[in-house]
């Protein structure tokens, strides 16, 4: 993977965009705020699934920069701007088979997690070095596949179906 080609600079790119519109979510109107979620979320999962998977190159993983008081920072900002809209009904997944267990499941601790991988590969890229930012991408390509990939797809049905412009 070549960090600096079309595809990691535009997934960079809609990370960057991610992690500014969870983190100034207390500036925006709850139905600004979702509408851009509509729009960015599709393109953030396109981006990151556009990415080659690839290995890393240090022996040591990239340091991790989102600490416990940015998360909750950002998670009790889409907390408040959601309110009742942040709870939704998700079903239960386990190793990729479906369970009939249903649990509730938050937007805004989805999009919390989403934020903390995001917001960690984006710290890394800004070094500059070369290997810390290739494998900060690596990793994130990584923890979509595992994780946060679902969650994006979880929140994006969920924010939908709390916007104004679905048919219910």
């Amino acid at each position: 993977m070549n960090i600096y080609d079309d595809s990691t600079i535009a997934f960079v790119t809609a990370a960057a965009q991610t992690c500014l519109l969870v983190e100034k979510a207390n500036e925006y109107e709850r139905k600004e705020w979702r509408e851009q979620l509509l729009r960015l979320l599709p393109v953030l999962y396109l981006r990151t699934r556009l990415l080659e998977p690839d290995e890393t190159v240090m022996e040591e993983e990239p340091q991790r920069f989102v600490s416990e008081e940015d998360y909750n920072f950002v998670l009790i900002g889409m907390r408040e701007l959601l309110g009742s809209d942040d709870a939704y009904l998700d079903v239960f997944v386990d190793q990729g088979i479906y369970t009939d267990e249903v649990q509730t499941a938050y937007i805004s601790e989805g999009l919390a997690d989403v934020y903390q991988e995001l917001k960690d590969m984006a710290a890394a890229f800004q070094t500059g070095e070369q290997a810390i930012m290739h494998d900060a991408v690596v990793l994130c390509r990584e923890s979509f596949d595992k994780s946060w990939g679902r969650k994006v797809l979880a929140v994006l049905r969920a924010i939908h179906e709390i916007s104004d412009t679905s048919y219910q």
